[in-house]
């Protein structure tokens, strides 16, 4: 990739074996704030520069998925819009990571996670690779292998959809 960012080794190295990413939504590919209409139906923004990066791990085999704990009409919707998995009102994230990384027959090194907030510790505390966006909670920030330097809902996630498609040596351009 030209004029590419320079990522330290150890942070390509884990990058370099992800075969599934994990995202919580608000706060991560959302900026975190819940809109709600006079009706009380729920409105969220996606930046579209994330929704093509996730689309593109999807293209070149990385699997792909939205894990939140809230129950969100838009939040399914735009998963399903972008061909990824959509595990929304989960419970327990731990848990449910444990079960997609089994069903694909993954190891834990295997596994990205990117959150911001207590709900998304655990799944991060287990992951091969964990990454918080820039305006993550400072909860989480000890557990994150890397920061982003976008704000979630601003590009955070397609800086990490950028990292591992450099890791694993897919250029952006081509695989669109």
């Amino acid at each position: 990739m030209p004029n590419s960012p320079t990522y330290p080794a150890d942070l390509l190295a884990r990058a370099a074996k992800i075969r599934l990413a994990c995202f919580d939504v608000d706060g991560t590919l959302t900026d975190g704030r819940l809109y709600f209409d006079s009706e009380g139906r729920e409105l969220k923004a996606f930046h579209v520069l994330d929704g093509q990066g996730l689309v593109l791990l999807r293209k070149t085999g990385i699997t792909v998925a939205f894990v939140t704990a809230r129950n969100s009409v838009v939040a399914e919707k735009r998963a399903a819009e972008l061909g990824v998995e959509a595990h929304i009102g989960v419970k327990d994230k731990q848990v449910r990571v444990d079960e997609i990384r089994a069903r694909l027959g993954l190891s834990a090194e295997q596994v990205c996670f990117m959150g911001d907030d207590l709900p998304d510790r655990v799944p991060m505390q287990t992951a091969g690779l964990a990454v918080a966006p820039a305006n993550a909670h400072a909860s989480v920030l000890a557990h994150a292998h890397w920061r982003t330097s976008a704000r979630g809902g601003e590009g955070a996630a397609r800086e990490l959809c950028d990292l591992l498609l450099l890791a694993q040596g897919h250029d952006a351009t081509e695989v669109a």
